[in-house]
This record gives C-alpha cells, sequence and structure tokens, in this order.
C-alpha cells in the first residue's frame, strides 16, 4: 500500500559539535559522521522520507556550511525539499526552533534531532498526536543499560546475571510532533529538553508514543562503531526505506 505523502515539515537540530566524537567530529558537525559510507543525517531523513515526509528544514549551527553543501548535493527521493536556516553555533535547542518560529508556526510540525535512528512507525506517530489533543508529543523508548544487571537476592546472593536489559523507565526518543502553541514554550535561551518539555509536561501538554522497537543515538564513538557494525552486518533495523512504499 502506498505511504501517503506528508505536508508536515520537519525541522532537525543539526546544531551539536559531537563533543563525547571526538574521534569523528574533529573536523565535521556531528550530522555528518557517516554510518555505513553515509551521514547521519542523511539516514535520519531517509528514515521520515519512507514515511512520506517530504519538507525538511535544517537548524544548523557548528560547521553549518558543511551541512548546507551536503544537502544541496545529495540526491534525495522525489520530492524531497531541504532548507538550511543558520541558527549560530552556540544556540541551546531551544533556541534554534524560537529562531525557526516564522517557518514553523502555521501548521503541525516535526523535530527530530540529526543522530538518531530508529524502525519507528511515524505515521502511527502522528496519528496519536493528532488524537490525542497535546501540543506536542515525543517518542519514547526503554534504552538498553550499557552494563550487564547483577540478580541479587533478599540475603545479598547473586543468583545469575541478565545482560544489558531494557530499562524500566521511558526515555525522550528524539521524534517529537508539535503544534504551532508548543513554540510559545520556547525561547531564545531555552534547551528544548528541560524547561519547554517540562513546561508542557506540566501543563498536561505533552503527550507520549510508546516505541517498543530498534532505537539508538549516536551520542559516543561507541555508539558510531555499533551502528557501522550493524549497517555492515546488513541488520540495520532501521533502513525502512528499502521496503517501504516510498524512497
Amino acid at each position: 500500500m502506498p505511504v501517503p505523502e506528508r505536508d508536515e515539515t520537519v525541522a532537525i537540530l543539526c546544531g551539536g559539535r559531537g563533543a563525547r566524537l571526538q574521534e569523528r567530529t574533529h573536523a565535521i558537525p556531528k550530522a555528518l559522521v557517516e554510518i555505513g559510507g553515509r551521514p547521519i543525517l542523511w539516514h535520519v531523513i531517509r528514515i521520515y522520507a519512507a514515511h512520506g515526509f517530504r519538507r525538511f528544514l535544517l537548524l544548523t549551527g557548528y560547521r553549518g556550511e558543511m551541512i548546507a553543501g551536503f544537502a544541496g548535493a545529495e540526491r534525495w527521493p522525489g520530492g524531497v525539499a531541504i532548507e538550511c536556516l543558520p541558527t549560530g553555533e552556540e544556540t541551546p535547542t531551544g533556541g534554534r526552533l524560537a529562531l525557526a518560529a516564522d517557518r514553523l508556526g502555521g501548521d503541525t510540525f516535526a523535530v527530530a534531532y540529526s543522530d538518531g535512528v530508529a524502525d519507528i512507525d511515524l505515521g502511527a506517530a502522528l496519528a496519536r498526536h493528532r488524537g490525542g489533543g497535546a501540543a506536542a508529543t515525543m517518542a519514547l523508548v526503554r534504552p538498553r543499560s550499557q552494563w550487564g544487571v547483577a540478580m541479587v537476592d533478599d540475603d545479598d546472593r547473586v543468583r545469575g546475571f541478565v545482560e544489558k536489559p531494557r530499562m524500566e523507565q521511558w526515555v525522550n526518543a528524539g521524534f517529537m510532533f508539535l503544534e504551532p502553541a508548543a513554540l510559545g514554550y520556547v525561547g531564545r535561551d531555552s534547551v528544548l529538553e528541560r524547561e519547554p518539555l517540562e513546561r508542557l509536561a506540566a501543563a498536561g501538554e505533552l503527550g507520549g508514543f510508546r516505541h517498543e522497537g530498534f532505537w539508538d543515538c549516536m551520542d559516543t564513538y561507541k555508539d558510531a562503531v555499533m551502528l557501522n557494525d550493524l549497517w555492515r552486518s546488513g541488520a540495520a533495523p532501521w533502513r525502512i526505506w528499502e521496503t517501504a512504499a516510498v524512497g
């Protein structure tokens, strides 16, 4: 069944330096660190394009001209249009959205980070957002622990181990849908993940969409190695555009 084309703009936060990825980002912005020979930003855009999204606004910062050069030279799937908006090297995530308010304030829009990949059903997430009536909806995941966990009984005897189990808590996966009203919660100096989302939650205006499938964020060099290994093995779960009806 063909995937419908969607009108919502996808704003992708591309301003980071990738300080914890210094082995890969000494000369390029984090969004251009490669997974399988392609910048991770390319993977994020292809995930959205596979779900019918066609309009992208890249909110750039550190070495933004390199991101603009990449986006302009790449051959994207049919209908994909990409615009870059410089938002300053030191601007926090909420501030980048505030600077883009005139481009995003007309209708529902999506917000994503440039360093997270998942096999998430973005069409279902958008439907949840539209049906929930909140100003914003974020995808939620339960990441795996970085460590194995010891199973300890009441007598402090270790009875076994569980290798890197899923956490019980849910965390922000970095795939969000927002209404124009949500822009009223962000300011030029705000960090999106702190006061704006906290205020939305306190006001009952932040919905959640639970994603139980694959998700990973390229936060460290170790993450980059793992994602590259998955890609080389042919088992990258986020490679959904190869089976989708578009892209």
